[in-house]
């Protein structure tokens, strides 16, 4: 199994003036984040796309390329790439190039995305929502695709036609990673397997057990569009955190946690989100993986058990949590977390 982080980059607002406060320190700090679980040993960290002043990326693919010149090995990925509202020729060129930086560690994980500010802001209409992605996704697949010499000629509804150009540069990967990234809903679901790609499952709420029936329907589905079952590749996003003592963990993790989901949860009609609430999720079958290394060690295997994926990545911070304490439970979950679960299931240590 693949272990890895990825992260929203949240950042601390003001809550007077609503902006955003010290974007500068935050990418510092996830830069160094980034090259630290590199380090470690973890396999993947993903970085999210937002357009709000609670989070500081708005634009993945520089922060992975500077984060590429600072790495060696871990493998760099999106989490996600909004692709309704974005152009698929200038997400592939963006990735690429990331893609040439790293030495071919580059992915796109693509989503059709829970917040939806880039859609005006783009200039896209929220009708379209789910047509949008579908024929963007069909574009950036055609494009990865393209050999060395090859040139596209492509005609969609929501962006302008292609007549016979090339796009370049193309990256290092012979086919660069496309996963999509679903929350929950079925129709997405088969769109992965019909056709052939990786799915990423995020679990954010309720029971680890309920989301069962949809990477079974991944499977199902993957079978009978005649895919090779070898090449099927499933992963797992959970928020989460770890430290020495689990205790501990959810007293650093927690509190921000729950500002954070209550504060989204108010713009959306939801209830509060109470840090109790929260803890009673963190046993072993609950959605969050916040406790010690070992918690989190049977709290994977568990979660294995059910769904026998192949990547796990943590959204490692919800709310702001302080430095230096990201920064240990990295080098916990790279040192002792990853190493117990590879041994469990009989897989290789990192280079």
């Amino acid at each position: 199994m693949e272990i890895g982080l990825f992260t929203f980059a949240e950042t601390r607002v003001d809550p007077a003036t609503g902006c955003q406060l010290h974007a500068e320190e935050r990418i510092r700090h996830l830069l160094e984040r980034i090259e630290l679980a590199d380090q470690v040993g973890l396999d993947v960290y993903g970085v999210g796309e937002h357009h709000r002043p609670d989070y500081v990326v708005s634009a993945p693919a520089p922060v992975l390329a500077a984060a590429a010149a600072r790495t060696q090995r871990i493998r760099l990925t999106s989490a996600v790439t909004v692709l309704s509202s974005d152009d698929p020729v200038r997400v592939f060129q963006d990735f690429s190039t990331v893609d040439l930086i790293s030495g071919g560690r580059a992915e796109i994980m693509a989503g059709r995305g829970s917040f939806t500010e880039s859609f005006p802001l783009f200039g896209q209409d929220l009708g379209d929502y789910h047509e949008l992605f579908a024929e963007k996704l069909d574009l950036l697949l055609k494009l990865r695709a393209l050999g060395p010499d090859e040139r596209i000629t492509w005609q969609g509804r929501h962006r302008p036609s292609i007549e016979d150009r090339g796009v370049y540069p193309r990256p290092v990967q012979k086919l660069l990673p496309v996963w999509i990234a679903v929350g929950g809903t079925p129709q997405s679901v088969a769109r992965a397997a019909q056709l052939g790609l990786p799915l990423a499952v995020a679990i954010i709420g309720g029971q680890t057990a309920a989301f069962k029936p949809l990477t079974e329907l991944y499977r199902d589905l993957w079978a009978q569009a005649g895919h090779d079952p070898a090449k099927l590749r499933l992963g797992i996003n959970c928020h989460g955190f770890v430290a020495e003592d689990g205790r501990r963990a959810r007293e650093i993790a927690l509190p921000p946690f729950a500002e954070t989901m209550s504060r989204i949860g108010r713009e959306r009609g939801w209830p509060p989100t109470t840090e109790a609430h929260l803890e009673a999720h963190t046993d072993l079958r609950g959605h969050l993986m916040v406790g010690s290394p070992q918690e989190l060690i049977d709290k994977i295997l568990y979660q294995h058990e059910l769904f026998g994926h192949h990547r796990f990545l943590m959204q490692l911070t919800v709310g702001p949590i302080p430095h230096v304490e990201v920064l240990r439970a990295i080098e916990l979950l790279g040192t002792v977390v990853a190493p117990a679960v590879r041994k469990a299931l009989g897989g290789p240590a990192p280079a």
